[in-house]
Order: C-alpha cells, then structure tokens, then sequence
C-alpha cells in the first residue's frame, strides 16, 4: 500500500520541499502546531516516553490519557493513531533502525484494531530541524519511506520536520518545538514539556545510552509500566567521561550540540554516573530477571508493585 496525504501517495521521489509545496495543507497545519506555545504537562495520568521506547493505548485506558516526549533535537517523535479504535501509539525516534521501529509501532497499533470495521490509520511527526550534519532530513526521509513500504495505507496528517520545525537565530539553527503530548482520548497533539520523566529516567537513559533497541514499556491490557529487564556491561570509558567538562560532553555526546536543551549535561552525567554503579544490572537490578512494573495510583501518579526499589 502506501502514504498518502489528503488521499493523493506523496512521491517520494521529490525532495520534501517539493512535496511541502505539493501538499500546502501539510505546511498549515505545521504553522499552526508552533504557534502554539508548550503547555506544561503535570504527571498525573502521563505516560512519559523516552528516545527509543514506544508505548500504545487506546481511549479505554482507565491510567494514562496523556502520551508524551520532549528533548528531541534531531530525533523525530512519532504519533501513529488508528482513527477507528482510537489504539495511539507514541514513540521517539533517533534513526538507529527506523524501518525495523516503523514496523514494531504498525504492529502495536494493528493489534488493538484488528476487529474494528472502520477507520484509517493516521501518522503525526515532529521534530528535528536544518542541523549541520542533515541528520534531521535524513531521518524524515527514513520515516517517510519506512512507512510508505507498509502493508497498510497510512495517512500523513501532521509533518512539523526538519526545514518546518527550524527557526534560526545569530546563524544558529535551532527546533521550534522540542517536545508534543497526544491526548489518548481526544486525538489532540500539542507542544509540550514535562516536568517528570520517571519512573526509572536514569535507568531507561542508561538503556539508549548502551545501544537499546526500541522497547515497548507498557502493557495497555493491564494498565502496567514495565521497565526491563535490561543487560548492559561496563559502560566504556565511564570515568573519562565523567571527568569532563560540561563543553566536552555536549560537543562530543550530543548530535548537535548548539541545539540542546540547557539540561542536556546534567541529564548525561546523571546517566554515566547511574552506569558507572550498576556495571551489571542483572546483579544490581535485575536479579530476578523480571521487569519493574508500575500503575497509577489513586492520584494518577505511578507507583511500584513489583521488584525493589533502586
């Protein structure tokens, strides 16, 4: 089948400036997405996504309501909603194995709409911008392709990238929107920051940071988070990295280093120093060998009901 906007197949053989100009509506409604300003999103009924996890729910969830991610520089978040069973998947995408992921998250969505006799399956992406090293347009690109090779039509409704996300200030390029929230029961997306990123932010960091393949971290049947197990040895060079500036760290450990956002450091030192003490989490984490596993509780906030506490 293929990818389609407003039913016509996007030729994916022009560049995407061509098929922005082609298909005007696509530039509207970006235009419109960053005019908006981000709105705070508070824990409550959140379920917050890291770079390379994916998590899918559907309008029934009694838990989570709200889907989000932020601090996406080069990185594409993706939004893939089937429009008859209202099944919403939200994952953050960096272009570590994108037509692979782009499968993984049709899949997920396809299993909670198999019996709905309606509907199309809708996709949404956000981020990136006119970075240096074109990571940004060459992850549009994979997008783009790897959804057109599915066996399913998929419709392109929001495509806020790279050249449409990019504002630049003294000659510096920089995202407009680093972040967006799906609203699981609405379908509205915005632009959004959070200011809780856990359960586990330092231990799911510590995941992409040893190379993890993109993971599903909820299990919307029963309304549960599920971090790990993960497997990691010694992290490589740990104390070298620990022992630089905040300068070395952002010009060698981001993928644009004038684009991150102000606590891009601290986060990756939080993260070498969680891997610096847990060389073997099947020893310090995951003796059992089973996930942590987390539910909202009364106060929509999550809370442990398996494994120990870290």
């Amino acid at each position: 089948m293929t990818l389609l906007v407003n039913g016509a197949r996007v030729d994916l053989a022009r560049p995407t400036g061509d098929m922005i100009r082609a298909h005007p509506y696509l530039e509207e409604k970006a235009k419109l997405l960053r005019s908006q300003p981000a709105q705070i999103v508070e824990p409550k009924g959140l379920l917050y996504v890291q770079q390379r996890e994916f998590a899918v729910t559907t309008p029934r969830d009694g838990s989570v309501s709200i889907l989000g991610s932020d601090d996406a520089t080069t990185c594409h978040i993706v939004v893939l909603r089937h429009t008859g069973s209202g099944a919403t998947c939200l994952t953050h995408c960096d272009g570590s194995d994108t037509e692979a992921e782009v499968s993984l998250i049709m899949s997920s969505v396809k299993s909670f709409s198999n019996f709905t006799g309606c509907g199309r399956l809708e996709v949404h992406l956000v981020g990136g911008f006119n970075d240096d090293r074109q990571l940004s347009q060459k992850l549009t690109n994979q997008l783009l392709r790897a959804f057109d090779l599915q066996p399913e039509d998929v419709h392109l409704v929001t495509f806020c990238v790279t050249e449409l996300n990019d504002r630049e200030e003294q000659d510096i390029h920089f995202p407009i929107i680093y972040g967006i929230a799906v609203n699981v029961k609405t379908a509205e997306i915005f632009p959004a920051t959070f200011p809780e990123k856990g359960p586990d932010e330092d231990l799911r960091s510590a995941h992409v940071l040893t190379g993890a393949p993109l993971t599903n971290i909820y299990d919307a049947k029963t309304e549960q988070l599920r971090i790990g197990p993960y497997f990691w040895g010694p992290f490589p060079h740990v104390d070298f990295w620990l022992e630089q500036d905040d300068a070395q760290i952002l010009q060698n450990l981001s993928t644009s280093p004038l684009a991150e956002p102000p606590h891009f450091v601290s986060h990756i030192r939080s993260t070498l120093t969680f891997l610096k003490e847990h060389p073997f989490p099947s020893r310090s984490l995951f003796p059992d060998r089973k996930p942590r596993i987390y539910k909202k509780n009364g106060e929509g906030l999550w809370e442990q009901v398996c494994s120990e506490k870290i």
